[in-house]
């Protein structure tokens, strides 16, 4: 889960994961929406991979990345739990006030 909320804190790869949440891209498409450098995008690819969060294939020279939703959605919802927020999550104490007991 560290990996991805590593990938995640970054606003260029969370742009990069909304793009691919559209459709599969290439990594020269996706390079287009960013007014970085090729070496540093393919950086962000490496941490995007890393934390699973993509899935590239590779097809001559040409690189397509897709969005691994599952393992967001799994990442986010382990975090959310581990909040107390969510399904699966114990529900919430009752609230009580000191002087006159439980509150509504």
């Amino acid at each position: 889960m560290n990996r991805v909320f590593k990938a995640l804190a970054d606003p260029t790869r969370r742009k990069v994961l909304e793009l691919l949440r559209a459709q599969p891209m290439t990594a020269g498409a996706l390079c287009d929406h960013f007014p970085v450098s090729k070496p540093t995008m393919s950086a962000h690819f490496a941490v995007l991979r890393e934390a699973d969060l993509v899935d590239s294939r590779k097809q001559g020279t040409t690189v397509t990345y897709r969005l691994k939703l599952s393992v967001l959605e799994e990442a986010l919802l382990g975090f959310s739990q581990s909040f107390g927020i969510g399904a699966g999550s114990d529900p919430a104490p009752p609230r009580v006030n000191p002087l006159k007991g439980p509150v509504p």
